[in-house]
């Protein structure tokens, strides 16, 4: 047991650090490819933030474990929303004021109600892992669309363009891009190794696993660049951090999801945490949209403080489950 429990530890804090070092490669590169700065904040750093999710899935749906990945995906959504955006609104109340953010909000919950009523058959299809990844190609298009037509004077634009890693010899940015692959390759198997041991070991599924352990691990990179973003006074990149990860975390890793590994959706995931996602998404964009004058939100310290204790009720219910689990194991 403890070699499954050093095996998830190990390979969440690989999974972060390999996250950081191929981001950096990747944004090296397209700048040397002389790719704009747009392009690249838009793209290879939002892409970064759910890049631990996506190789976890993919490794989880490569090995039949469907429910670790889907507990993945709609775990880390509720961690983002709830503990990364709780603690952050804790930190710093957030201030929103980004027009594409407004637009890219609707865009989350009307993602989030397609892939929900996808899965209403009870079944993470081939089908509908190829429909979520192309929805994420659209959306990806529809943001740089998006962004050359609002302009550098948006506020999430001006932001992502200065979190850009600053430019680097090529030779070096292919080391980092190569090297954060293979580590992110080497740690998500350990994880997902880990994880499934602990779910057998405890007899409990692998989606609970997927809802808890691993994804409050994978939304770690989520949480320290939102925590960073709101210290800096980036309060709408804060925000971006969370809404960009889960469209990625819904399409992408949904979609790697049903497209190696079709599986059976659990009922729990339709009935619970679906639902308890939706609401949380709903709640956000009521604060973000904001309904004074001039149309600005604010996510107050008391609302991040709600945000976490809810997301604290969530979790602890996930543990009784778990906890009821192992004493039926071991009566």
């Amino acid at each position: 047991m403890l070699w499954f429990v050093a095996a998830v530890v190990a390979g969440l804090v690989v999974l972060v650090w390999s996250a950081d070092q191929f981001v950096a490669g990747a944004a090296g590169l397209a700048r040397a490819l002389g790719i704009s700065p747009l392009i690249i904040g838009l793209t290879i750093v939002a892409f970064g933030t759910s890049a631990p999710e996506m190789l976890v899935s993919a490794v989880a749906a490569l090995q039949g474990n469907s429910g670790l990945a889907i507990g993945n995906a709609v775990g880390s959504n509720i961690a983002n929303m709830a503990l990364v955006l709780g603690v952050t609104a804790l930190i710093a109340p957030l201030a929103v004021h980004s027009r594409t953010l407004s637009r890219e909000f609707p865009l989350m919950l009307i993602v989030m109600a397609v892939s929900w009523l996808l899965l209403g058959n009870g079944e993470l299809s081939r089908l509908d892992g190829v429909l979520l990844l192309m929805g994420m190609l659209g959306v990806i298009l529809w943001t740089i669309h998006l962004a050359r037509t609002t302009g550098l004077e948006d506020p999430l634009i001006e932001e992502l363009t200065e979190e850009i890693p600053e430019a680097m010899p090529t030779g070096r940015a292919w080391w980092l891009l190569a090297s954060g692959l293979l580590l992110l390759l080497g740690s998500s198997k350990l994880l997902v190794w880990g994880a499934v041991g602990i779910a057998q070991y405890y007899g409990v599924s692998d989606l609970v696993i997927g809802l808890t352990i691993v994804a409050i691990g994978t939304s770690l990179p989520e949480l320290a660049a939102s925590v960073a973003a709101a210290r800096k006074n980036e309060h709408d990149i804060a925000v971006g951090n969370v809404v960009g990860s889960n469209l990625f975390n819904i399409l992408a890793v949904l979609g790697i999801a049903g497209a190696i590994g079709p599986g059976a959706v659990d009922s729990d995931v339709l009935y619970r945490d679906f639902p308890l996602m939706l609401a949380l998404a709903v709640a956000l964009y009521l604060m973000a949209r904001g309904f004074n004058h001039n149309g600005h939100g604010l996510i107050k310290r008391w609302a991040g403080l709600v945000l976490l204790l809810v997301f604290l009720g969530y979790q602890m219910s996930l543990f009784h489950m778990v906890s009821a689990a192992v004493n039926l194991t071991a009566a």
